[in-house]
């Protein structure tokens, strides 16, 4: 499932790129459609009653847009949900008597029934670690909105009847929105291992065996750290 929403993510971030490069609304409705299902399909899998009347109405609401040639709006606020939701993963998890994702990863890797299996300075590490995370990925994501409000033709203060103040083409906008985001977050992700393994030596022989021991976790951790 989780490596059909990944198809579905990537279908849907091709597709948003070539709309907004191409101001084509049959593509901007293609990348709809695959937001759609990628947001369904567990749901409907699962047989949640409130996704089979979601699902209809989802669609029509695309179609819709289509219809009255504004098929493009909504991609341009996608990203900012996104990394916004992504944020908040990771911003839930700093509350009082919570464990903080990156500590749960990092218990989950090396086992322990707690953050107190961990010595204090991981401890402290992987706390302000899910903090920086949530903090960049906010930042990424008002740098979307910004981008998405000026971006002309057909940016969010033009959809309104403002003009934008220092406009950039939609193109420029969907390079950051849609590809260059991913960029940042892969950056910071190298950059903070290549730190944590001189901080903390000896827990990785390099980053590909870093990635086989998150990848060792398996779909249930990933499902279950997520919810």
């Amino acid at each position: 499932m989780l490596l059909l929403q990944m198809l579905l993510g990537l279908g849907y971030t091709a597709l948003a790129h070539l709309a907004s490069r191409w101001h084509h609304d049959g593509l901007a409705l293609g990348a709809l459609v695959l937001l759609i299902a990628m947001v369904v399909i567990e749901p409907l899998l699962a047989r949640r009653p409130w996704a089979y009347v979601a699902t209809p109405l989802l669609a029509w609401g695309a179609w819709a847009l289509y219809a009255a040639g504004h098929a493009a709006l909504p991609l341009l606020l996608v990203p900012v949900v996104f990394v916004v939701a992504i944020a908040w993963l990771f911003a839930r998890t700093l509350r009082a008597g919570s464990v903080p994702l990156i500590t749960r990863i990092v218990l989950g890797i090396e086992g322990g029934d707690g953050p107190e299996a961990l010595e204090p300075d991981l401890r402290r590490y992987t706390r302000n670690l899910t903090a920086a995370w949530a903090g960049v990925l906010l930042l990424m994501a008002g740098a979307n909105l910004l981008l998405a409000l000026i971006a002309s033709p057909a940016g969010l203060l033009e959809s309104v009847g403002v003009a934008s103040p220092l406009p950039i083409t939609q193109e420029q906008w969907s390079l950051w929105a849609n590809l260059l985001n991913y960029s940042v977050i892969g950056g910071f992700f190298v950059i903070e291992f290549a730190f944590r393994k001189r901080r903390f030596p000896g827990r990785y022989s390099g980053f590909l065996d870093f990635l086989r021991k998150l990848a060792g976790l398996g779909p249930v951790f990933w499902r279950d750290l997520l919810r």
